[in-house]
Order: C-alpha cells, then structure tokens, then sequence
C-alpha cells in the first residue's frame, strides 16, 4: 500500500496549485493524508481526485475544512494506526505537542505538519514523521512530502525536490 503524506499546503496563498512532483506521486496511491493547512477546501478536493483523503485541519484554514476535518484523527491502514495531528498550540514543541496529542493511544505512527521541517524518527517502535511541505519550504533547502509504503512494517521516505 501506497501512502502520499503531505502538509502545510497552503493553498493559493504560497503557490497557484500543487507541485508537478507531487502529482506524479499521486498517480498511483491508495491513499493521502494531509496534516493540516490546506488554507480552502479546494485542495482537499483536489486530492480527492487521486484517491482516498484523511486529514485533520490545521491553524490557518478556512472554514470549509476546519468544518470538514477534526484537529486529530486516527486512520487505519494496511494493519497499523496512523495518528495524524497538525502539531499547532501552545508550549513544547511542535513534535513534542503532536506526540502528546496520542498519548495513550495505540498508534504505530504519528505525523505531523506545522513547523514545515522534514522529520523520520522512531522513538521505540513509534515512527515520528513530518512531511515538511511541497509549497512552501521556509528555511529548508527543498521542498518536500512523504511516501508511506505499507507491507508488513511501514516504511517512510522523505521526497525532496526544488520546483519553481
């Protein structure tokens, strides 16, 4: 199973539309999760046609998908608990608040948006991932989004690429 992760779209405010590499990805996924700014709700139908979309809305959107989508959410796939949260608050970090957000929870992965920095990490058996962004890289080098690959373990990459 394929799984694009992606965040912090922030659509159309940082680009017009969504990145050519990106969309390459999406052409053949099972299924995207965003974790928050979208910014419309024109993204989320958007990604709608490529597949399956879960997500949760973040501290900058609209409306329409703070209407449409929870500040948290667990998604089942391939067998395992995906935990996704867009990490905005108050206090700790971004990851340490998108962390405490599952406490107790019984999730094999916790993504995460907000800060727009790339992160893989385990913490035990816990994989902590942020996709970064593919619209709006801030400081970092590149832009970036995740792939998911679920067999019998899940493995995360980061995809980074420079679009103009």
């Amino acid at each position: 199973m394929k799984i694009i992760v992606i965040s912090d779209t922030h659509l159309p405010k940082r680009k017009k539309g969504l990145p050519v590499r990106l969309l390459e990805e999406l052409k053949d996924v099972e299924l995207i999760i965003h974790a928050g700014d979208w910014q419309t709700i024109d993204v989320y139908h958007e990604l709608h046609r490529y597949g399956r979309v879960e997500g949760v809305y973040g501290n900058i959107d609209d409306a329409g998908i703070v209407g449409l989508l929870p500040s948290k959410l667990i998604v089942e796939a391939g067998g395992f608990r995906f935990g996704i949260t867009h990490g905005h608050g108050k206090g700790k970090t971004t990851e340490k608040r998108a962390i405490a957000a599952f406490e107790g929870e019984n999730v094999d992965c916790i993504i995460f948006g907000h800060s727009h920095i790339p992160v893989k990490r385990y913490e035990g058996d816990l994989l902590i991932f942020n996709p970064g962004s593919p619209t709006d890289k801030r400081r970092q080098k590149l832009f970036s989004f995740g792939v998911i690959t679920v067999s019998d373990k899940i493995t995360a990459e980061h995809i980074f690429f420079n679009e103009e």
